[in-house]
Parts: structure tokens; sequence; C-alpha cells
């Protein structure tokens, strides 16, 4: 499949790269400066593209077959950069994607995006705007996927984790495991329409996805 990220500069995005060129998947990673390029593509990118989520990426996502949303505005930003990320510019390539006839998305949410006003005052901002974006998604008639990680950790990963569609505690994961957690969904049709929580855990994650 050839697929879109947004976020393949990030965390998370850099190490689907890593697992994507593994796989017999296309990615093509949106990039917003063309210095990116080059260190993406040895990552493992097929190709990168110029653009920004907080304007139209229509030209950037033809004839690609699915998106994986893996941006975020950052930990040092404030409330508006991360409405204009986090929520609208998700949202944006949400409805991009089903005028394009792009038919799946997969997002990168997090634990407690269903019930923002429980989190952190310091994060309830993020967590409302995880969650708008979240129920956009699920309301917008494409095929998705929302992953909701833990706390992220930069561990190393070890490829075994606890998933399921609601965790009572919450936990840890390492960027990487996530990473292959994105990855096990573009190959599963178990997590059509489903969204599941995800920790660190003792179940490798094909076998974890596979019982969700």
């Amino acid at each position: 499949m050839h697929v879109f990220i947004a976020g393949a500069n990030g965390q998370i995005g850099q190490h689907l790269l890593r697992e994507m060129a593994e796989s017999d998947h296309e990615a093509r990673a949106l990039i917003r400066h063309p210095d990116q390029g080059p260190e993406l593509q040895q990552l493992g990118a097929t190709e990168t593209v110029l653009g920004d989520l907080e304007q139209d990426c229509s030209e950037a996502m033809k004839g690609c077959d699915v998106v994986i949303f893996t941006a975020g505005s950052g930990p040092h930003t404030g409330p508006d950069k991360t409405i204009d990320v986090d929520q609208d510019g998700a949202v944006r390539l949400m409805d991009t994607a089903r005028a394009m006839g792009i038919k799946r998305f997969i997002m990168v949410s997090s634990m407690r995006a269903e019930e923002p006003d429980k989190g952190p005052e310091k994060l309830r901002h993020y967590l409302w705007a995880k969650h708008n974006a979240d129920e956009h998604l699920k309301a917008s008639g494409l095929n998705y996927t929302i992953v909701r990680p833990g706390q992220l950790t930069n561990d190393e990963g070890t490829g075994k984790v606890l998933l399921r569609e609601k965790l009572d505690a919450f936990g840890k994961i390492p960027r990487q495991d996530v990473a292959r957690v994105l990855l096990a969904v573009l190959d599963s049709d178990t997590a059509d329409n489903r969204v599941f929580d995800v920790v660190s855990g003792e179940r490798p994650v094909s076998e974890a996805l596979a019982e969700l």
C-alpha cells in the first residue's frame, strides 16, 4: 500500500519509517522543510513531499491508499498550536482524504482522550484536541483505527504490548512499539473501525492485535 504519513519527522514517525522499510508498503513522508527529506529517506521513506498540516495537503496525498496521523504540536507549544495541529490539522486531513477517495485513516491519539476532563489539568487542552479529532474521525465514514497509547517513552521497544478497547490502568509504552502497532494495523483487518488503548505488556504485537 501507498501510505501517507503525517508527522513522519516526529519520534513515532521516524520509528514507523524504520519499521516500514522492512515491509512491502511504500511510505510517503510529509515534511515541512526540504532539508528534512534526505534523513527520512535514509530511515525508510520511499519519497518525501512538502506540505503543512495547517494548509491544504491534497496535492501531497495524491495516489495514497492510507493515511497515518502521527503528528503533534509538541510539548513546548501552547493550547492554540495544539488545536491547530492535533485537532484542526487532523480534521482537515480526514476531510481531504475522504474527498480524494482515500478510504483508510489510522490515528495516533492518547489514552484518556475519551474523557479529557479527567486528565491532568495541564494536559486537558491536548486531550480535548485529541478527543475532538477522534470523534470527527469516527463520524467521517472513513475506515478508521484510533490507537491510544499510554505515556510515551524513548526506551527500546520490546515488541510486546497490552492492548484493549479500554484499559483501566494508565501505563507507559516505548514510541518504537507504538510504531510497530501502527504497522501491524496496516496488515490487519481486526482493527477496522476500532479504538483501543495500548501500553507495554507481555503479548507480541501481532497476537495482541489479533485478539482485539
